[in-house]
């Protein structure tokens, strides 16, 4: 096998997507590839975040994870994003993110990077679609090459079947809805595999 360096980078307000990282993680590592798990900086100002106990906790729980740098997607093979929904969007902590990797993507450097992305939201039908696609088109940019879970495997179908990508329906309190975790863990080694076919094409 070809290593496949793999970088989740996640965006995570109650936890979710923090959660979905995790899957992911442990998806890549199983299918063989190195892995780093890695959050953006948070924008919102700290007394927003100190009023909301779900959010606070989150932040407390990550406070370890490095935060995602130029660096990180350089040494990348393949990137995973998890991020919530912001009214059918990315949230703007990984648009700002995305929007500062200017000199990365001037030099070449996002070229052929396999990428691909999950996302929650509160309701079935509350924008994770277009929050995938808002994503990939900022990739479409990089030159990088998505590689979705489309219906590849019947997990697919349990998690709600979402061909853009992982996506859960989160409850009012904080639960997830839809059992993802098989589903994360496909796709996940499956951004790896075409990422190692990536890989091995350019040697």
């Amino acid at each position: 096998m070809t290593n496949v360096n793999v970088a989740v980078i996640f965006y995570s307000m109650g936890g979710t997507n923090y959660q979905l990282a995790q899957w992911a993680e442990a998806g890549a590592t199983e299918a063989g590839a190195e892995v780093r798990v890695l959050k953006v900086q948070e924008l919102a100002p700290q007394s927003v975040i100190e009023g909301n106990e779900a959010w606070k906790s989150t932040v407390e729980a990550t406070k370890d994870i490095p935060v995602a740098t130029s660096e990180d997607l350089e040494w990348a093979d393949a990137i995973i994003f998890s991020v919530p929904t912001r009214f059918g969007n990315m949230p703007s902590q990984m648009k700002q993110f995305l929007d500062i990797q200017g000199g990365l993507w001037a030099s070449g450097k996002t070229v052929n990077k396999v990428v691909s992305a999950m996302t929650s939201a509160q309701n079935p039908h509350g924008g994770q679609e277009a929050t995938l696609l808002s994503l990939y088109t900022s990739m479409m940019h990089w030159g990088a090459i998505i590689a979705t879970p489309g219906y590849t495997d019947p997990v697919i179908f349990g998690a709600g079947g979402n061909p853009y990508g992982t996506s859960v329906t989160v409850d009012q309190n904080g639960k997830m809805i839809e059992d993802v975790q098989a589903a994360v863990k496909h796709q996940a080694k499956r951004t790896v595999t075409v990422a190692e076919w990536v890989k091995k094409g350019n040697q």
